[in-house]
């Protein structure tokens, strides 16, 4: 065999090796390639699903929280009716609607016979007993019942926090409640002594909830309800809702105490506008009797002093609406 035929025999095997290898690399190149490309669309599929999961999971949860909200709008809604029952619950007397209108009978008496006994007509001592019967208790009440419920937001944010520091220490939120209805100030202590004692005999905390709002209606005790309803429903960390809840209170109050302070100025002026016409004629009387002795004495007198007082009545409430903030 000479030298060329061994060079053609060389270059045929070396052609032969470099095509097999040419196709081995296309052929195992594709399974491989075919294989990352089937593990990375796998792996999107299941970024995809997890997504999906997520934004079904994320759904659920914002339906059942609408679910929530509202259920406890129906609830209120249906308690609008606010009976003479409730209304003392709400002032904190312990007293029955008998006695109450027991005492308002006798007040309506009381006042007719002052009236009669300084010589006015009859028909103003009905009118004095009307207003000492209906008008008259139910301001009492109506005052009582505010001071109560500014004592309970004072107290409130302190009693979430309470709350908020039993979580964290993995405390059970009945547990917490427990330590409010013992360690709290009136009145916060009194409402959660009963949702506590409510909770014993079956009431649910939800319920419970409802009928504290029902005796302290006031939007932090609202606000408190839907995050404790929404929790349960939904889930999630009570401590930091609670503790958010707290710092909105909080910052609440610091906004009243400021509109308070800027109205003050209002309400000062506003005060002694409304005094000086009877302090202007109190004075004229003291020093010059016989000055007003007309306006006293005599029938058009009389008709001038009740147009006077309407008049005044009705400019004490227009500087009353304008100088009060709902807030």
């Amino acid at each position: 065999m000479d030298q060329t035929t061994l060079l053609v025999i060389g270059i045929a095997m070396l052609a032969a090796i470099c095509i097999g290898g040419l196709g081995f690399a296309f052929v195992g190149g594709d399974n491989k390639t075919s294989k990352r490309m089937a593990r990375v669309a796998g792996n999107e599929r299941g970024r995809g699903r997890s997504a999906e999961s997520e934004a079904d999971g994320a759904d659920k949860r914002r339906k059942q929280v609408q679910e929530t909200l509202k259920t406890i709008e129906q609830r209120q809604k249906a308690q609008q009716k606010v009976t003479l029952r409730l209304r003392l619950d709400r002032a904190g007397l312990e007293m029955t609607p008998r006695n109450f209108y027991m005492l308002s009978a006798i007040s309506g008496l009381v006042c007719a016979a002052l009236v009669m006994f300084m010589g006015y007509s009859p028909l103003i001592g009905i009118g004095a007993a009307f207003a000492g019967g209906f008008g008259l208790p139910r301001w009492v009440l109506a005052i009582i019942t505010s001071r109560r419920q500014k004592a309970f937001l004072e107290e409130f944010a302190n009693a979430i926090d309470v709350i908020v520091r039993g979580v964290k220490a993995g405390l059970p939120i009945n547990d917490c409640l427990r330590i409010i209805a013992m360690e709290s100030a009136e009145p916060v202590r009194t409402e959660f002594r009963d949702l506590v004692e409510g909770q014993r005999v079956g009431v649910t905390l939800d319920q419970g909830l409802s009928k504290v709002f029902e005796r302290v209606p006031l939007a932090e005790v609202n606000f408190f309800q839907i995050v404790l309803a929404i929790q349960q429903k939904t889930g999630g960390n009570l401590a930091e809702a609670l503790s958010n809840l707290s710092k909105v209170l909080r910052d609440r109050k610091r906004m009243r105490a400021k509109i308070v302070a800027i109205s003050q100025e209002a309400k000062s002026s506003a005060a002694i506008i409304g005094i000086l016409p009877p302090g202007v004629m109190s004075i004229l009387y003291f020093s010059a009797p016989t000055y007003l002795e007309p306006l006293i004495t005599t029938r058009p007198g009389h008709m001038i002093i009740v147009g006077g007082l309407c008049w005044m009545g009705i400019g004490v409430l227009v500087m009353r609406k304008m100088i009060n903030f709902n807030f």
